[in-house]
């Protein structure tokens, strides 16, 4: 009986061990998030709405419909302190009709160097798709800070878009 409590304790003891070295080594930490419950802080309102109906969580999402090529500037985060690491821009998306690709982008303005950019053209969304996440990396060295980075949805070509529950995420470079 001892032994079998001694080895139980023992792989109880591995496990935990595994569970804190995984979670710490992803060392991914949310710097901003926009849940969607209405249009406050959005950027573009140009073809854009709030959706009570259609949304990931319940509790609505942004909408665009686009008759062509449609780039919506949905948030601007000016208020980060992020060097030597990756930024990422996630969201839930979903795509209706949609003739052409939607894609994630964001946009990081460096002084004195201009806005440089990240696409999700990896994994766009087509046709019409469920709500599924998608994000985009920015690889930020040491030493390279932006001002500001952008948050845009993109489509190239025409449909129906909704975005929920974005994020900018922080994660390690390598």
């Amino acid at each position: 009986m001892r032994n079998i409590t001694a080895a139980c304790t023992i792989v109880l003891m591995v496990v935990l061990s595994n569970c804190n070295c995984s979670s710490k080594s992803s060392g991914t930490v949310e710097l901003k998030r926009f849940p969607i419950h209405n249009m406050d802080g959005v950027i573009d309102q140009s073809g854009i709405r709030f959706d009570t109906e259609i949304s990931s969580d319940g509790n609505g999402s942004l909408h665009i419909a686009a008759d062509g090529p449609t780039t919506v500037t949905l948030f601007e985060i000016s208020d980060i302190d992020v060097d030597d690491a990756q930024l990422i821009y996630q969201a839930k998306l979903r795509s209706k009709d949609v003739r052409g690709q939607v894609y994630l982008e964001m946009l990081c303005h460096f002084s004195g160097m201009g806005e440089f950019f990240s696409r999700d053209i990896r994994s766009p969304l087509t046709g019409t798709r469920e709500w599924s996440t998608r994000e985009t990396p920015f690889f930020l060295q040491s030493g390279q800070k932006p001002d500001y980075v952008k948050l845009n949805l993109v489509i190239q070509g025409s449909g129906s878009a909704w975005i929920d529950d974005i994020r900018l995420l922080k994660g390690p470079l390598g």
